[in-house]
């Protein structure tokens, strides 16, 4: 038999180095598949087929031009590795037990959601825009919108794909909450409610290129969100700061953490009580 097909032994002690522990906190999975060369002898080959990757994939993943960040993928490398429980729980997977037999969730420190923070959007921009370039859906929840989507060299006008689904939240600006927003950060109502205008002006263009759909809502604002499938871009908004501005934090959806679910629950309750302009 090939030994591009012989499965991994990764010995118990190799998981419990701190090194391999680290790399799993931070869902770096070109880490991880290095460490499984250097502790098991394990060639690019025989990780693609443990983790059902071509072998192309599994070189970009280790040499950093590409990242993992889907749930699912993260549960078929810990399948094909083999991991135990507790590199399961670093890596925010459910016990290998746990899947089987739906049992009890794990404390949820052991499930964490939160896996990079970033300074400013700015930071994150290059890992924002590969992972929207890959999604088949990109929820959006801004402002005016207008540095995210809303320009010709905005953060993600040129990363939308063929067949992606896309939905825009903007405030209105007809509304209290904008009046509100723009004395916060010292711009005249006028001027942001033209700058949500001309964003909506500027999304209906992409409606023969995507699944579009555009809404406004009359929230004062407090989150910025930037959603590509199963991985979500975090910023806030406040009196004096644009939400490109804030921190960032990038997270992931993991089996029990309640930070993606609640974020999403709340884009989606924001939506239904929102007017549809685009």
């Amino acid at each position: 038999m090939s030994t591009a097909l012989e499965p991994i032994h990764l010995p118990d002690w190799a998981w419990e180095r701190a090194e391999v522990r680290q790399a799993l906190r931070a869902r770096d999975i070109g880490s991880v598949f290095r460490h499984v060369q250097q502790y098991a002898g394990a060639s690019q080959a025989r990780i693609a087929a443990a983790a059902g990757m071509t072998q192309a994939r599994v070189n970009e993943i280790i040499n950093g031009r590409r990242e993992v960040s889907r749930l699912d993928v993260y549960e078929r490398i810990a399948d094909g590795l083999r991991m135990p429980d507790d590199a399961r729980h670093l890596l925010g997977l459910a016990a290998a037990r746990e899947k089987r037999t739906g049992g009890a969730a794990f404390d949820l420190a052991a499930f964490p959601e939160v896996v990079r923070v970033y300074a400013a959007q700015s930071s994150a921009a290059e890992e924002i825009q590969q992972q929207a370039r890959e999604a088949k859906e990109l929820d959006l929840l801004a402002v005016r919108g207008l540095g995210l989507i809303g320009l010709n060299d905005s953060l993600l006008r040129a990363c939308l794909g063929t067949g992606l689904q896309l939905r825009v939240l903007l405030l209105d600006p007809d509304s209290p909450a904008l009046a509100q927003r723009a004395a916060e950060i010292g711009e005249s109502t006028e001027s942001l409610a033209s700058g949500v205008r001309l964003t909506e002006a500027r999304l209906r263009e992409l409606a023969d290129a995507c699944d579009i759909s555009v809404y406004r809502y009359r929230l004062v604002p407090t989150w910025r969100l930037i959603r590509t499938d199963s991985t979500m871009f975090v910023g806030a908004f406040d009196a004096g700061w644009e939400g490109h501005e804030s921190a960032t934090y990038k997270v992931m959806e993991t089996p029990h953490g309640p930070l993606f679910r609640g974020f999403r629950r709340m884009f989606e309750a924001i939506i239904d009580g929102a007017e549809r302009t685009v």
